[in-house]
């Protein structure tokens, strides 16, 4: 039998080909070799809006027009909406009595996002918590992550440990799935990010593709053609190394001596990395303007989610001797 994967992102916002490259192309790599369940997770959304509710159903929509254009195939992974499954929910509660709050506030990401974005919620500290019950209440073996979020992932581990170890063998411990990732910088030279507006989403236009790269960050010591670049530090070529299979030999050299200007390297990014989406983005038009299979593939996706979920929550309450009526 195959073994099973979870991975999931959140609703907020459009996706951007940081998430193409550094998630969605993989997971459609590992849908052949594994059975996969592919979440939305609306309510880890909430962690840093649950203000602004309104927005969820359409952002919901994005992103599963975005997974299946990427490529994920509906008939060979489940894709549905995390609170769909009310068993999440049900596993975070009891996972919650098992883990102390110092263990929360000290995880590097709750540090991190705190300062950035001033939350202090419950949901917000207890997110890790609910992220090990996404993984645990499908028993899945591994998950594809990024370093960042690999103590994440030990923390579902040691969950699922420390499950046992009170109640019995009943979950099983998952295990970092760890994959390369390329360097996607954002506009700004950052990582990537919606929040920070620094991204090229997968539904925008070849147009506004090539205008938003043509504000991208340079090496800042490469004032004007002529001048000789360092590709090694210059977020514009880390994409060429991404978008642009001859980048050592078209892109590195004359940047080097001076001879390849920063207007040219951006346009010849935009028409690479415009060939490169073209075949996702008339894909996701198609997908767009069908909006009653969206939703019918989540619904489905959805039913088999549940079936699992709800096998592996009937041993949970087994194993707790709360199964009361059984």
């Amino acid at each position: 039998m195959k073994e099973t994967i979870l991975s999931g992102m959140q609703p907020s916002g459009e996706l951007h080909i940081g998430n193409l490259e550094a998630a969605l192309k993989n997971w459609v790599r590992l849908q052949d070799e594994y059975s996969m369940y592919c979440c939305i997770v609306d309510w880890h959304a909430l962690t840093g809006d649950y203000q602004h509710t309104e927005i969820l159903k359409e952002r919901v929509f994005e992103v599963a027009v975005d997974y299946m254009s990427a490529g994920l195939d509906p008939e060979k992974c489940a894709i549905f909406i995390q609170s769909d499954v009310k068993e999440h929910a049900e596993l975070h509660l009891l996972f919650s009595m098992m883990i102390t709050v110092p263990t929360l506030t000290r995880l590097p990401t709750y540090l991190e996002k705190k300062e950035q974005k001033n939350l202090d919620s419950y949901g917000f500290l207890g997110y890790p918590v609910l992220q090990a019950a996404d993984i645990c209440v499908y028993n899945a073996d591994k998950v594809p992550v990024g370093k960042d979020q690999e103590k994440h992932i030990w923390l579902a581990a040691d969950l699922a440990k420390r499950f046992n170890s009170l109640y019995g063998d009943t979950l099983v411990e998952p295990q970092v799935l760890l994959t390369p990732i390329p360097t996607i910088l954002g506009l700004d030279g950052r990582k990537m990010s919606k929040s920070l507006d620094n991204h090229i989403a997968l539904g925008a236009t070849e147009e506004e593709t090539a205008a938003r790269l043509r504000k991208m960050f340079t090496d800042p010591e490469k004032l004007r053609k002529g001048d000789p670049g360092r590709p090694e530090v210059c977020p514009v070529y880390m994409l060429h190394q991404v978008y642009t299979p001859s980048h050592k030999e078209e892109i590195a050299p004359p940047c080097r001596s001076g001879e390849l200007g920063c207007v040219d390297c951006k346009r010849q990014l935009a028409e690479n990395l415009n060939t490169s989406l073209r075949p996702l983005r008339e894909k996701r038009v198609v997908l767009t303007q069908n909006p009653d299979y969206i939703w019918d593939v989540l619904k489905n996706g959805a039913g088999r989610a549940k079936e699992r979920a709800r096998t592996v929550m009937q041993q949970v309450r087994a194993a707790m001797k709360m199964d009361y009526y059984g």
